[in-house]
């Protein structure tokens, strides 16, 4: 088969490892820079060049959309769904949950469990917004974030209002979920593929840290799921509508909740942490899955 890995750096370990794996299952793999691809959107015969020729037809694309480029990255996974390409994760689902409100709003529609959670642009209200989630400690974050930069805890009620006030001087949308205390700082992993969670890891947070992001000092160990846990993080990716993704889950006193769904997850902390061959294994699911004009939008909304 012939695969093109969508990314901005070849050097990065997700993108070699996904051409690794994909060349010793006997594929083509090329890498393809995002943003040097620009297209050719006509009626009778879309098509994708990249640096002044045109590309060949790939039987499947990977796409490694950086948050920062979601709205072209998106619109270059789009013109290969015209194309018929298969692409593992949808354009459509990709936009889904790279919108933290309306991911945590469709998730909400569905039954997943969250963490209680405000939304506010301009509250008149900042106390009843702080009270609404619970009351202090929050956590407050930027809407456009990633990376859990732009993500602050707040202690306090006082410390809260400070925050929240200071964020709408820069005219910014933040939401504001309960601190789920009772997770010590860490958080869960799924990578999910297809219909299953096919590896799984516990991260917890450096001291002194409630980010359990792996690039901030944080640790991770592998982890057996609970029934409950697996499920959530099935049904996440599943309203979602990605077939790749790794879904981010507290436990909680109420049972696990959802942080986040991300539609490009890093596969490094992951391998190692489990010893799994995540890539091999997103290579089976295109092998199983790729054919001609397959995409179809799943997911709601």
């Amino acid at each position: 088969m012939k695969i093109a890995v969508l990314s901005q750096d070849e050097r990065l370990y997700s993108t070699r490892r996904l051409k690794e794996a994909g060349e010793a299952r006997g594929h083509q793999v090329d890498i393809i820079d995002t943003l040097h691809c620009y297209m050719d959107i006509t009626k009778s015969r879309p098509a994708m060049r990249y640096k002044g020729e045109e590309l060949p037809y790939y039987d499947a694309v990977i796409p490694r959309i950086g948050a920062s480029i979601t709205f072209y990255g998106t619109a270059v996974v789009r013109q290969f769904e015209m194309m018929g390409t298969f692409c593992v994760n949808e354009s459509v689902a990709i936009s889904r949950s790279r919108d933290k409100l309306r991911s945590l709003q469709l998730l909400s529609r569905k039954g997943v469990g969250l963490p209680r959670t405000g939304f506010a642009n301009r509250p008149d209200n900042t106390k009843d917004l702080i009270k609404n989630v619970g009351g202090a400690p929050v956590v407050i974050k930027l809407l456009e974030g990633t990376q859990g930069i732009g993500v602050v805890l707040a202690e306090t009620n006082n410390a809260a209002e400070s925050i929240v006030e200071a964020f709408m001087g820069i005219k910014t949308n933040i939401l504001i979920q309960e601190y789920i205390k009772e997770a010590g700082g860490a958080d869960i992993r799924c990578f999910v593929i297809g219909d299953k969670v096919v590896a799984a890891m516990k991260r917890q947070g450096a001291e002194g840290e409630f980010r359990s992001n792996l690039h901030r000092g944080g640790t991770a160990s592998i982890i057996k799921l609970s029934k409950d846990e697996r499920a959530t993080a099935m049904n996440a990716a599943k309203v979602m509508g990605l077939n790749v993704c790794g879904v981010d889950i507290l436990q909680s006193k109420n049972g696990p909740v959802v942080m986040e769904v991300n539609s490009s997850p890093g596969l490094e902390g992951i391998e190692h942490a489990t010893n799994s061959d995540i890539a091999g294994k997103i290579m089976e699911f295109i092998e199983s899955r790729a054919k001609p004009n397959k995409t179809k939008t799943r997911g709601k909304g």
